[in-house]
């Protein structure tokens, strides 16, 4: 059965479509999952920019106005994940419905084992329609008390929606005294933080390479913490190997 989860935050700047790269391309190669991954951010895409994709002659608009099909509009990362792009071009947002993305993935059902979708930020139609379109969903937020609340609205709405709320991913955590503790994140949502990703380097640069953290900087702190998140989301355990130990695994039967 397909499951649909929702990557949502309540502002922009905190690192959703980083998260939604990084989880789509481990799961596929690290963990051999069919999992296809959606720009549902139509109005200011991004997720195919962070992938290289500069563009795509059929993207989710198209699918939304009725001029393509949901399967003509995906395509295939080398890392073995499947991207459905949103478009780059200001004229394809005329006559788009956003409340269609709930129909139009389930042209998706039973050819995918995880469709994951990368939400516009905040609370307009576009959110609510991926919101919508959701089983489950992941907040994405930085330990700073004013986009914690807007985890905490967006909490609500989520729940008079009846959908599944998974927990709170805590990004781009310096550990700095003043920044929000994990502890103090869930008092405040009231809402599981599931993971602590680091303020990491490697993020940027591989932004800038167009390529995930997981493939470009695999042994990154950022890196084994995408990849332990993917490993939760399909119930399975992730084990960070030192890379010193995969030096000596690689050349043990010489």
């Amino acid at each position: 059965m397909t499951r649909v989860i929702g990557i949502v935050s309540g502002k922009g700047g905190v690192g959703k479509t980083t998260l939604v790269a990084n989880i789509g391309a481990a799961l596929a190669s690290e963990y051999k999952t069919n999992v296809t991954i959606v720009d549902c951010n139509i109005s200011t895409s991004h997720l195919g920019l962070y992938l290289g994709m500069y563009y795509s002659p059929v993207t989710l608009n198209k699918v939304l106005t009725g001029e393509a099909s949901i399967e003509n509009s995906v395509y295939e990362h080398f890392t073995g994940m499947k991207i459905i792009p949103a478009s780059l071009s200001l004229k394809d947002l005329s006559g788009v419905d956003v409340f269609g993305i709930k129909n139009a993935i389930k042209g998706l059902h039973g050819k995918t084992d995880l469709i994951i979708l990368d939400a516009a930020p905040g609370l307009g139609r576009e959110a609510l329609a991926a919101i919508r379109a959701s089983d489950e969903v992941i907040f994405v937020t930085t330990p700073f008390v004013p986009a914690i609340m807007d985890i905490v609205k967006m909490k609500r709405l989520v729940e008079e929606m009846n959908v599944k709320i998974n927990g709170i991913v805590l990004n781009m955590v310096k550990r700095e005294k003043y920044e929000v503790t994990k502890d103090d994140v869930e008092k405040l949502a009231e809402i599981p933080v599931i993971s602590v990703i680091p303020d990491d380097k490697s993020v940027p640069k591989s932004l800038s390479a167009k390529a995930p953290t997981v493939v470009l900087y695999p042994n990154s702190p950022a890196s084994r913490e995408f990849k332990s998140l993917a490993a939760m989301l399909i119930g399975e355990y992730y084990e960070a190997k030192n890379p010193f130990t995969k030096f000596v695994e690689k050349f043990k039967f010489w």
